[in-house]
């Protein structure tokens, strides 16, 4: 009987689909108001998961949705970022 591990499901606020957490990338606004693109996945804050596809980034940043989600202006250097991150996949 073969263990498997539970992965963990985030939800994009963009598609609204639950993904594997490898497929995001956490956005994450610390008390002080500041936002950062979380690698780890482990800073403190209220965090936002989006997709990691260029598409999806774009439409987030179109409809402003990480602004609404973290209730704070989200800098357009961050979707600068994520796109960073979702172009290199590998």
């Amino acid at each position: 009987m073969g263990r498997s591990k539970k992965i963990p499901l985030r939800k994009c606020v963009v598609t609204k689909e639950m993904k594997a957490k490898q497929q995001l990338i956490r956005v994450v606004r610390n008390k002080e108001g500041e936002v950062f693109v979380d690698e780890t996945g482990k800073m403190n804050g209220r965090g936002a998961y989006v997709s990691k596809d260029l598409d999806i980034i774009e439409k987030a940043k179109s409809q402003d949705i990480l602004s609404r989600q973290l209730n704070t202006k989200v800098d357009e250097m961050i979707y600068e970022e994520l796109k960073r991150f979702a172009g290199d996949k590998g």
